[in-house]
């Protein structure tokens, strides 16, 4: 290692703005802090409260009549809901194929009954 590069690492005071002081080390001798462990309401569990009241009030006050009026506006339709396509019918299973299955099948059985009258 190179000798004088690094930093001279000692104690350090770190203060926060609440009046805590923490004592530690560091390359810095003094740290200014806002908000430390001992004033965060994280680690203290004591939630500071907004006022959110005065806020919707501001809001209301300044759009109000806007937002009134958003809601009485007509609404939008829907966007019509696309259907699947029709399945097409197959080739060979439409009303002509099944009546020339029909005829078939009345056929065979006409030849059928004329061969066992043949053989009787």
């Amino acid at each position: 290692m190179k000798a004088d590069i690094h930093p001279k690492y000692g104690p350090a005071v770190i203060q926060c703005a609440c009046g805590n002081v923490i004592e530690t080390r560091s390359t810095k001798e003094r740290i200014q802090v806002e908000v430390c462990s001992a004033c965060h309401s994280f680690f203290t569990g004591k939630q500071k409260l907004m006022d959110t009241a005065g806020r919707i009030d501001r809001f209301k006050k300044k759009f109000g009549e806007r937002v009134a009026l958003g809601s009485q506006k007509k609404q939008k339709k829907a966007p019509a809901v696309l259907q699947p396509p029709k399945k097409l019918p197959l080739p060979g299973t439409g009303k002509a194929m099944k009546d020339k299955l029909q005829e078939a099948k009345e056929k065979a059985v006409k030849q059928s009954s004329e061969t066992a009258e043949k053989k009787a």
